[in-house]
């Protein structure tokens, strides 16, 4: 891909506070490159203009260079809201749904790295994730191949993907992979939140946006009560305000 179709994603607010506490564990500049490289053509698409338009309303008007730093700030944003851009995070739910048997690795479900994934993604997505060599490391190590960024942002984009162009869900849907594009969940505030220095090429931010009566609004009001923020979760609360 030429140099010129990269453009990079403006840094989100809690990356603006790491930056002004010298936090070193934060979004890293090559890791828009890797998501802006990764993006198939239909994300690229004015056909999914709608699915982003409470995130990015100017999307299928915008250029394919501000459409990929849109995608790479999302992924920030994301990863920013399920694991306070720290690729070590590691954490295992006790909430019921999600409580659950690895089928790879036969332990109880741990989400983890930037995008809090699961090497049962392996198996549903064709993603990078080898249990047989992470097995033999300590839990928080770096080099454990789910929680290399690059491995975990390239699962996110298949994982992505599939809900937005196999099964033609919107980006913010009660069914997506994270709670965080889940309306109604303490999660997904945190993450609306983490949206507040999208793009300018986007439009409104969708921070500003979520005041009015939009339909994601109106449908996060009909979802059950909100679930509880994972510690990393938490952690991104505090650092936005």
């Amino acid at each position: 891909m030429p140099a010129s179709e990269i453009k990079p994603a403006p840094p989100t607010p809690i990356a603006e506070k790491k930056a002004e506490l010298g936090d070193d564990e934060t979004w890293q500049p090559q890791w828009d490159v890797i998501v802006e490289e990764a993006l198939p053509n239909e994300l690229m698409s004015p056909r999914v203009a709608k699915a982003v338009k409470p995130l990015c309303p100017r999307f299928s008007a915008i250029s394919a260079a501000d459409k990929r730093a849109f995608w790479a700030y999302f992924f920030q944003a994301l990863a920013g809201a399920e694991a306070g851009l720290k690729p070590t995070t590691n954490v295992r739910h006790t909430e019921p749904e999600v409580a659950v048997k690895d089928d790879v690795t036969h332990r109880m479900v741990r989400s983890e790295g930037l995008l809090q994934l699961t090497y049962m993604d392996s198996q549903r997505y064709n993603c990078d994730f080898d249990w047989d060599n992470d097995k033999q490391l300590n839990e928080h190590d770096p080099s454990k191949t789910i929680l290399q960024p690059k491995n975990n942002l390239l699962c996110g984009v298949k994982i992505l993907t599939n809900q937005v162009v196999d099964q033609h869900r919107p980006v913010l849907s009660r069914k997506s992979y994270w709670s965080t594009l889940q309306p109604g969940t303490v999660s997904y505030k945190v993450f609306i939140k983490q949206m507040a220095n999208a793009p300018e090429a986007c439009g409104a931010s969708p921070v500003r946006t979520e005041k009015k009566s939009t339909p994601v609004l109106r449908e996060a009001a009909s979802t059950s009560p909100a679930q509880q923020p994972s510690p990393a979760t938490q952690t991104a609360m505090a650092s936005s305000h």
